[in-house]
């Protein structure tokens, strides 16, 4: 028995004892001003995660989040920079990370591109499109207004860390109790069967991977309120971090199941680790040991999971 709520709530377990460990070395850490930091930071990786994970549980996978989220942020700096309107701005920035995301689909589906194949491409053109903007330079000084997203606060809250609870909110309903979120997982657990069941595929992952350019457009906006800065080489990595955070909190890379609490708990694991073990005072090498070791173990629990259902 108790095996099995170690294999089933293994992430969160894991999450609560990296806190009390860290906690009992270093008691700062476990302050109000710390959480409060910890769940800021984590606001745009975490977001792009659900993004992420909706896409791995179909089945696919999306290398280009990180420069859609450059080339997003890009575009609304430009446009804020030029004098129009915040929501015009945020509009058209939400909307260039969609049709990124749409183009990723419609590439996958109309024309059987292999996922990793398609957004690796996009992620070559949409890093390249961010660097056009501007001939490589970033765009800086924001309104206070649109500064208000990063530093302004909704009942006390954050509003980097009201939008994340609201997003994971959607997303946990879409999931669990929409046909949507059923269908999602019938195709990425058998195509075949999914199509002969008359789910029209081609539909849903071009929206599939439209919601997550989307989530990813959001994303940026959170990032460049927080730097005051629109940057072309932002979101390096942040594909990799949010794979990760899908992959620790429970979604198998061979699609068909996955968890968006679980995501939000992976997302938080991997913030935790950087955040507590940077107050510990441990090298930046030691904790990519650290965190590369803890996706690797993700993994590995996953795949003890997959054999006990069969």
């Amino acid at each position: 028995m108790i095996k099995d709520v170690c294999l089933k709530y293994g992430m969160q377990l894991t999450l609560v004892l990296i806190c009390i460990t860290i906690g009992a070395l270093q008691p700062v850490f476990l302050s109000l001003e710390n959480i409060s930091n910890i769940l800021v930071q984590v606001a745009v990786i975490s977001i792009i995660s659900v993004g992420m994970t909706f896409v791995i549980i179909s089945g696919g996978i999306d290398l280009s989040v990180g420069s859609v989220v450059a080339f997003s942020g890009m575009v609304l700096g430009y446009f804020l920079k030029s004098g129009h309107s915040i929501v015009l701005a945020i509009m058209l920035c939400m909307l260039v990370g969609f049709v990124c995301g749409v183009i990723n689909g419609v590439i996958i589906s109309a024309f059987k591109v292999p996922p990793f194949i398609s957004t690796l491409g996009m992620m070559s053109v949409a890093r390249g499109l961010a660097l056009m903007v501007r001939g490589g330079r970033s765009i800086s000084g924001f309104s206070d207004v649109f500064l208000c997203i990063s530093n302004g606060t909704f009942l006390g809250i954050p509003w980097p860390i009201v939008i994340m609870f609201l997003i994971y909110l959607i997303a946990f309903v879409v999931s669990k109790y929409t046909y949507w979120g059923h269908y999602i997982c019938a195709i990425g657990g058998n195509k075949r069967a999914s199509w002969l069941s008359g789910i029209p595929i081609k539909i849903y992952i071009i929206l599939i991977y439209g919601a997550c350019g989307l989530l990813s457009a959001i994303a940026s906006i959170i990032l460049t309120a927080r730097l005051n800065s629109a940057q072309p080489i932002a979101g390096n990595s942040y594909e990799l971090d949010a794979i990760a955070a899908a992959v620790i909190g429970g979604a198998s890379l061979s699609g068909g199941r996955g968890s968006i609490c679980g995501t939000l708990v992976g997302a938080l694991i991997l913030a935790v680790l950087k955040n507590g073990l940077s107050i510990l005072n441990i090298p930046s090498y030691t904790q990519q040991v650290a965190i590369g070791s803890m996706i690797v173990i993700a993994v590995v629990v996953d795949k003890v999971r997959e054999r006990k259902l069969i």
